[in-house]
């Protein structure tokens, strides 16, 4: 096809020339300066991707946000994508940017934070799913691979939940109404006589982060509402947490009831007194010494 009065191939489709065609379309008389990459995409070409290397202004009238332009003409719709808006996005998550209101980390004061940058994809088009596997699901593995290591700690996780529970306050509704679907569901809790909560919480915000629905049903948690949950979320998986060596023995007649009562149903156990002989003894699925694991191990076996 011709695009103006320019006319070269390009992975065996018809293309031009990125500027000429772009200055044809909207008039632009030259390039202005800058460092982003972006791309147009053809949406109608399969792979069609032509590199554009400007940092393209918005002088005229169209739906746009500061990273994307949508240009719809006859049969066309030209995209323009700076792909580095997911990995900004990724990078809150993973430093814990929630939005540009807040102070930390000092070294990203005033930028746009989790909460921004979601909303901005959203109104620009970006499904919701590219969103949580494309950034969200990047930044939480980074810090929860740097927890694994000793990189980071107990604060820089909470800090980066709250930068995940920023953007996904933006997603909820769509998880809500149906248009996004979650990997699954995890029914959570802190075993009955226990009321430690941390690191439950910090499991909940790593599985969240990984696309799960959890069930929260909190701390100093009997059977029965383990069970009562189930009866409600059957197709669900089950984690249970206990941090002192008194309370972790009543992980064992919760795992035996719902193996009695739902045998397809995983459980898996986790907390400061717990070990994977522990875990073999009471009949459990898995043992988890921190949240990466876990959801590592959901991802390969999921």
């Amino acid at each position: 096809e011709r695009w103006g009065d320019v006319e070269t191939p390009y992975y065996g489709v018809s293309s031009i020339d990125c500027w000429s065609f772009i200055g044809w379309l909207l008039d632009i008389q030259s390039p202005p300066t800058g460092g982003w990459c972006l791309q147009f995409v053809f949406c109608d070409f399969l792979n069609c991707y032509v590199p554009l290397p400007y940092d393209l202004q918005f002088p005229f009238n169209c739906p746009k946000s500061n990273n994307w332009l949508f240009l719809i003409i006859p049969d066309k719709i030209i995209t323009i994508v700076m792909k580095e808006l997911f990995e900004q996005l990724a990078l809150c998550i993973e430093r814990g940017k929630a939005d540009q209101s807040t102070n930390y980390p000092p070294d990203m004061q005033g930028q746009k934070g989790a909460s921004e940058l979601t909303r901005e994809l959203l109104a620009a088009g970006a499904s919701p799913d590219d969103i949580l596997k494309k950034a969200l699901m990047v930044g939480m593995k980074r810090i929860g691979d740097r927890f694994e290591v000793g990189k980071a700690y107990i604060p820089d996780l909470l800090i980066a939940a709250k930068a995940m529970y920023a953007a996904m306050a933006h997603l909820k509704p769509y998880f809500d109404s149906g248009a996004m679907q979650h990997r699954g569901t995890m029914i959570i809790a802190t075993v009955q006589g226990d009321l430690h909560d941390i690191g439950k919480n910090l499991v909940k915000m790593v599985m969240e982060g990984e696309g799960w629905r959890v069930i929260d049903l909190g701390t100093n948690v009997p059977a029965e509402k383990i069970l009562q949950a189930l009866d409600e979320h059957p197709d669900s998986i089950v984690g249970l947490s206990a941090l002192l060596t008194t309370t972790m023995l009543n992980m064992e007649p919760i795992t035996r009831q719902v193996k009695q009562r739902f045998g397809h149903v995983p459980v898996y156990i986790g907390g400061a007194a717990v070990s994977q002989s522990f875990c073999d003894q009471i009949g459990a699925d898995g043992y988890f010494p921190d949240p990466q694991s876990l959801a590592q191990y959901l991802r390969n076996h999921q």
